[in-house]
């Protein structure tokens, strides 16, 4: 297994966040992300522990920290499959889109989660 490239902080209380961090973790057979379960670990947070269990937050190794849908492009690079994604988010008005969109589904997602439960 190689060294993690980018590290993801994901919500492990909610029942979206874990399905879709599931399916993620088994599409990632390089080992190319590093999970970390914000409902579990205790480990070194980069911002206020509340902010990254707001909003979707990733780094790439030796990068800044991103969030939003910059955060899902960035892991989304990191899986094969996902890739060319990834890569489609880089082209800024792709990466507006998909902001947008984010934005719209962090605004339903407390009644999707209380759905999935």
């Amino acid at each position: 297994m190689r060294k993690p490239q980018l590290t993801v902080w994901f919500d492990g209380g909610c029942p979206l966040c874990r399905r879709e961090i599931s399916l993620i973790k088994r599409l990632d057979s390089r080992g190319a992300i590093l999970f970390v379960d914000l409902a579990q670990d205790q480990g070194e947070c980069p911002i206020d522990r509340k902010d990254l269990l707001a909003k979707f937050h990733t780094r790439e190794e030796g990068g800044p920290l991103l969030s939003g849908a910059a955060a899902f492009a960035a892991m989304w690079r990191q899986i094969p499959l996902l890739r060319p994604f990834g890569l489609l988010a880089r082209w800024r008005p792709a990466l507006w889109l998909l902001d947008r969109a984010y934005g719209m589904f962090l605004r339903v997602r407390p009644a999707l989660q209380r759905l999935a439960r």
